[in-house]
């Protein structure tokens, strides 16, 4: 949990902080979005190598390169937000990010007995949410007074995950051995539910988090603190969904997870359509919120469920795959959106969008519940 905080905690200090830089030194809406969307290219091109190294190099060493370069590249920040150097340092971090996500994912998995995974998943959640509650607006508000030092905090936060990782016991996944093709396939269909859940949510968050500092770029403050309350709700959304999913049953909280989130993203589309009180935004963080913590949790412990202790590694690879790919995704197609149609245009297209995928995926999950609790 104390590397998870740390290292999330880098994250979040520059995830809104690095499109809003590059938007104030003259890039276009599009290249700001550019940053967040290589950053998750990267993430997601290592995600598919980090089952691999961990079977090679364990968890320990993995989950420390990944601090190391999330964090220490983001210094050169500092030195230039132009295009150029930006998006390359994006692109080193999003390797370090790829290692964590994975790794860190798997690693409850492996420590957590079955019967408490989602629960263990839940807590492991909350120390992420509750980090990036606070460096979230953290670190738009020092960027607003000292830009130099919000680059500095964010290549040392996740330095301080290696003092949780010291303490780790010595962990590899577990030897894979020969199934029936038969059994393979039925798990990889079972993998595309929850992924695609994520990623739909996903999409949301990374057009939102990108975007909305800009689109309220004279309500700064009020932007900050929302996207605090996104992260304050996500530790009720996740922690809820783990006991729903321990005492209930796996993929009950889904559908509903995924209506908060549509409805979260539609008044949030509303709220930028002019002059709108901030307790509009505050309303549509914490349903948001809520929604995405849910989704979240549900669709990490469907895809646990559906691999088995042989191949949490995978499972873990996969549903990064589908949450960041979806995050950068979302951060790129709405930047090119708002800079033709506006911001109220682009937020409500999302909606829309986040709308129709929650529906579908809804009903999918549904059907494939009880087959997954079985």
């Amino acid at each position: 949990m104390v590397m998870g905080a740390a290292a999330f905690g880098g994250f979040g200090l520059l995830l809104p902080v690095v499109p809003l830089a590059i938007s104030e030194n003259g890039g276009s809406d599009a290249l700001a979005g550019a940053s967040t969307a290589i950053f998750m290219a990267t993430t997601v091109a290592t995600q598919l190598l980090v089952p691999r190294l961990l079977r090679r190099f364990g968890h320990r060493l993995v989950l420390a390169a990944g601090c190391a370069l999330l964090g220490l590249p983001a210094i050169v920040f500092a030195v230039s937000v132009a295009a150029g150097p930006a998006l390359a340092i994006s692109a080193v971090r999003g390797v370090g990010f790829g290692m964590l996500t994975v790794a860190g994912a798997a690693l409850v998995a492996e420590l957590a007995p079955a019967a408490q995974l989602g629960r263990a998943t839940g807590a492991q959640g909350i120390a992420i949410a509750f980090s990036q509650m606070v460096t979230l607006p953290v670190g738009l508000a020092v960027f607003s007074v000292a830009p130099t030092l919000v680059y500095v905090l964010g290549a040392l936060v996740p330095m301080l995950g290696l003092i949780g990782i010291a303490f780790l016991p010595r962990i590899r996944p577990v030897p894979r051995s020969r199934k029936p093709h038969a059994e393979i396939r039925t798990s990889r269909v079972q993998f595309v539910i929850p992924c695609l859940a994520i990623a739909a949510a996903s999409a949301s968050f990374g057009g939102l988090t990108t975007l909305l500092p800009i689109a309220e770029s004279e309500r700064a403050s009020l932007i900050g603190i929302a996207l605090s309350v996104v992260s304050g709700a996500m530790l009720v959304g996740r922690y809820g969904a783990g006991w729903i999913a321990d005492r209930i049953g796996i993929g009950r909280s889904l559908a509903p997870a995924l209506v908060g989130v549509a409805v979260g993203v539609a008044v949030f589309a509303f709220a930028v359509s002019g002059s709108t009180p901030g307790a509009v935004f505050l309303i549509a963080a914490v349903v948001f919120g809520v929604g995405y913590g849910a989704t979240q949790n549900d669709s990490l412990v469907m895809v646990f469920s559906a691999a088995g202790p042989e191949r949490y590694s995978q499972a873990s690879a996969a549903w990064n795959i589908g949450f960041d790919a979806g995050t950068g995704a979302g951060a790129m197609a709405l930047g090119l959106i708002v800079g033709t149609a506006g911001y109220t245009a682009g937020f409500g297209m999302a909606a829309t969008v986040a709308a129709i995928m929650a529906v579908a995926v809804a009903i999918s999950a549904r059907r494939a519940t009880d087959r997954l609790a079985a």
